[in-house]
């Protein structure tokens, strides 16, 4: 009778290929298709909510739940998700996701009222949370170690144009069908993405795979999760001095705290701490968050310069947009190939390095700056990002036990949301800051007729995004005057927002030298026989061995 250490990778258990089902690259098909709906419904949707606003007569606060609700239920399940994954199979927990994601989505369209819309949107993320871990954790069980990085590195670029084909198609769709058609979109995709998946996924399990479920686990984590997410969404509206801002993160400490001692204590925990033994793992978790802070944060206001101080339609900042995404798509999966030849450390730091220079780069940036000037910094913003998106992922999902694949997809996804919100909501802050410094004093220079108190708030909200509020009230020449106080006045904010945005992704590239791919798991092969395994805690010791 063999025996295996518990230092070995945990060993993955699927039977043998059949025609299209279970092999890598039909598999890497099946679960783009479906992903790809989720990345065209996060940027897609932006561009429906206003002509939603006006169809159903909903207020500021309706429109943003439509969002709010969908990301808060994303990131508080994503790690759960992944474990069920881990527990029930990816095969079956990616198909769940796939076929209720399609449904909501129908759900929404046919919709009368915004309060439908925001129950089936947070239906609708539960179920895309299904998705995210599960294509992950398929991807690690079915492809060889050496092609790994070449399949993340697709999927990679297929989530970035499917990311950067939603505000064009979005505004097509509502401009020339309706705001319902952007939910309907996902109907043919979903069922496209359900048939592939029916007819090619084939589930592995790792030998060690979960055989219980924590629940009081997963209570705490979403609890921390929805505690922290939601107070950096309501930071910005409420303060960050606000008795509810700080209520809610401190609730965050709280239950994260109890939920590490859960996991400690936990027969077979939903996030064995002892991941974090790994530094590889816990470095590019830490790089996902400081990554997404920089670019999902400063990315934030640059849909403002394009629409607000340039006057483009949402179509038109999309079509700008391509030679970010463009990069990013094409950069995908090349930087897949160079990682999986030379390891993920060297393009790590080198796309960190690039992706600073591009954020500061766009601080420089100017009202009356070209399109070509623009153009630049977006393409070296996405050559810096691909080597990143790939990388991260790839150390993530490779430093973490083969058992806990599903957990680690989750973990990854985690972090990128958690630091978008963290990343929004602190440059959010410096934005509107530096705004409110600069507004009253370029007003007075520029002799325009002075403002009351409520005026001047008026208008320098209205600064913080771009937009001049009532040229009309200010005849003449005034009215441009005010124009370019407002512009310049968001100029200056958006110009500290990416000084800080460009100084995080510096750090980021020091994280990045702590990186480094995991050890290879076992190729797929026959279930070993189940007493091939020695007892004992096999999540805790095996999670550890990348250190």
């Amino acid at each position: 009778m063999s025996t295996a250490t518990h230092d070995e990778p945990s060993r993955v258990a699927p039977a043998p290929a059949s025609g299209l089902r279970g092999r890598p690259w039909p598999t890497l098909l099946a679960v783009a298709v479906g992903v790809m709906m989720v990345a065209l419904d996060s940027t897609i949707v932006a561009i429906a909510n206003p002509a939603i606003q006006r169809d159903l007569h909903a207020s500021l606060a309706d429109v943003q739940w439509i969002t709010n609700g969908y990301l808060l239920a994303l990131a508080v399940s994503l790690i759960t998700a992944g474990k069920l994954g881990d527990r029930f199979g990816h095969r079956q927990t990616f198909l769940i996701g796939v076929a209720g994601f399609a449904v909501t989505s129908a759900a929404i369209g046919l919709s009368e009222s915004v309060t439908a819309i925001v129950v089936f949107r947070v239906l609708q993320g539960l179920f895309g949370a299904l998705m995210q871990p599960s294509a992950l954790g398929l991807l690690r069980v079915t492809f060889p170690p050496e092609k790994l990085n070449m399949a993340i590195g697709i999927w990679s670029g297929v989530v970035g144009a499917s990311t950067a084909a939603g505000p064009i198609i979005g505004g097509l769709l509502v401009q020339h069908v309706s705001w319902e058609a952007v939910f309907f979109i996902n109907v043919p995709v979903g069922l496209a993405a359900l048939v592939c998946g029916v007819l090619i996924l084939k589930d592995a399990r790792a030998e060690r795979a979960p055989k219980s479920f924590d629940a009081l686990g997963v209570v705490l984590l979403s609890g921390a999760m929805f505690c922290l997410v939601w107070g950096l969404i309501k930071a910005p509206a409420w303060g960050w001095g606000d008795a509810r801002t700080l209520g809610f993160l401190a609730a965050a400490v709280l239950a994260f705290a109890g939920f590490a001692l859960r996991e400690n204590r936990a027969a077979e925990p939903l996030v064995p701490l002892s991941m974090f033994r790994s530094v590889p793992l816990s470095a590019g978790t830490v790089l996902m968050v400081l990554m997404a802070f920089s670019f999902i944060g400063g990315l934030f206001f640059v849909t403002f310069y394009l629409q607000n101080v340039h006057g483009m339609s949402p179509v038109q900042s999309g079509l700008h947009l391509l030679p970010l995404t463009g990069m990013m798509i094409v950069g995908a999966p090349v930087s897949g190939a160079v990682i999986g030849r030379f390891g993920p450390r060297l393009p790590l730091v080198v796309g960190m390095l690039l992706t600073a220079a591009s954020l500061w780069g766009m601080a420089t940036l100017k009202a009356d700056s070209g399109m070509g000037v623009t153009s630049v910094w977006f393409v070296l913003l996405g050559l810096g990002l691909a080597p990143v998106m790939v990388g991260t992922t790839d150390v993530i999902v490779s430093n973490a036990p083969a058992e806990l694949a599903g957990v680690a997809g989750g973990l990854q996804q985690s972090a990128m949301q958690v630091g978008g919100s963290l990343g929004t909501a602190v440059l959010g802050v410096l934005m509107a800051s530096r705004v409110s410094d600069v507004f009253p004093g370029r007003w007075a220079e520029a002799k325009l007729p002075r403002l009351g108190r409520e005026e001047t708030a008026v208008w320098e909200d209205a600064a913080k995004v771009g937009v001049v509020p009532s040229p009309a009230a200010l005849p003449g020449r005034n009215a441009g005057t005010a124009s370019d106080v407002v512009h310049s006045s968001f100029i200056s904010g958006m110009g500290l927002a990416f000084t800080v945005a460009g100084i995080v992704a510096f750090v980021a590239a020091m994280v990045a030298v702590l990186t480094k791919k995991g050890k290879p798991a076992e190729a797929p092969g026959p279930a070993a026989s189940t007493d091939s395994v020695q007892g004992g805690e096999p999540h805790r010791a095996s999670a550890a061995r990348n250190t």
